[in-house]
């Protein structure tokens, strides 16, 4: 059975430029999905097109067992969607737009006024919940905003770069509410360019470049494509770099990557905090000082450069067009190979 959120060859094209290349997603009931990819990669069209705001030129989407295309009314009903940029009314206040939205779900009056307030509560707009949004910050419409999208608590959430704009205390605090509509049995797809956001939050990742998914698996899967542990030491001297080269490759499993401006060596490993040892050990027997030393395992950010070459943009772009020219300009470049986590 198809999950919560399904699409299957989905496409969009924008003049000559192919927003989206025939998109498949399947997000099971009560996961989070992270949507990653550069800008213009075709992440916002996506949503839009799940979320009726635009109309695929081909393929098949479902949202909350029913179909976008032909019955994009009752999709509406059924989900909650936070754009990219605050849409809020900038002459009505805080509490006000909340009782709105709520109203407009056909709430009754009481119950609007309570949710409001306990959204303004979870949020950390109470102290403001009484002026005008127009006085706002850029960080607390996007609060705002993202309230409204959970007057309803409905049981299938887009979040398209929900914590662009927020500061580290207030995203960790979505965050935190994130988890608990998860657990509640929510379904949520979130874009975000801030890979630490999928790392900590998302059940599977689909990373996506002109409008393709080039891969997807959990966040551990991703990561054990891109490689195992590795050793990562920086030597004192720059003239030690020869040495030590040879040091980490009778322990390494591959090539030792060595960049002289920052005196740093890594080299693929197995083995673990035992193996880190014999490797300190080897260095001070060389007479090699060393001013760092340690082992890690690849990121969301290997991850990421090793699929698309090229680290992702924290900029948010923020119309279709927008993703269709950058991306255009991509194109040229040539297209990434599609690759799938089984």
């Amino acid at each position: 059975m198809p999950g919560a959120i399904y699409a299957e060859g989905l496409v969009k094209t924008f003049g000559d430029v192919k927003a989206l290349d025939g998109v498949d997603l399947d997000v099971p009931e009560g996961t989070v999905l992270g949507l990653l990819g550069p800008n213009g990669a075709g992440k916002t069209t996506a949503v839009r097109c799940l979320t009726t705001l635009l109309r695929p030129d081909s393929g098949t989407a479902v949202v909350a067992g029913i179909d976008v295309l032909k019955h994009p009314n009752e999709v509406r009903r059924s989900i909650g969607l936070s754009g990219q940029f605050a849409a809020v009314d900038e002459y009505l206040t805080g509490r006000e737009n909340l009782q709105m939205v709520g109203q407009l779900y056909q709430l009754k009056a009481k119950a609007a006024k309570a949710r409001a307030v306990e959204l303004l509560e979870r949020f950390g707009l109470a102290d403001a919940a009484d002026r005008p949004a127009k006085t706002y910050s850029g960080g607390m419409r996007r609060r705002l905003d993202l309230a409204a999208a959970l007057v309803v608590s409905p049981p299938v959430m887009f979040m398209d770069e929900p914590t662009t704009g927020l500061d580290p205390r207030n995203r960790q605090s979505l965050w935190e509410v994130i988890q608990e509509l998860v657990a509640g049995g929510t379904t949520l797809l979130l874009t975000t360019q801030y890979l630490e956001e999928a790392d900590h939050l998302a059940h599977d990742i689909c990373v996506v470049d002109h409008g393709r998914v080039i891969a997807r698996g959990t966040s551990d899967q991703l990561k054990a494509r891109t490689g195992g542990e590795r050793v990562e030491v920086v030597v004192h001297e720059r003239e030690h770099i020869t040495v030590a080269s040879e040091v980490l490759a009778g322990f390494g499993k591959g090539e030792v990557a060595a960049e002289q401006h920052t005196r740093k060596l890594t080299v693929p490993v197995t083995g673990g905090a035992k193996l880190l040892a014999e490797v300190i050990r080897e260095l001070d027997t060389r007479g090699i000082e060393i001013d760092d030393i340690g082992l890690r395992r690849p990121t969301l950010d290997d991850v990421f450069i090793s699929l698309t070459g090229h680290v992702a943009e924290e900029a948010t772009t923020g119309t279709d067009d927008d993703e269709a020219g950058s991306r255009d300009t991509r194109n040229r470049k040539g297209k990434a190979k599609k690759e799938t986590v089984q």
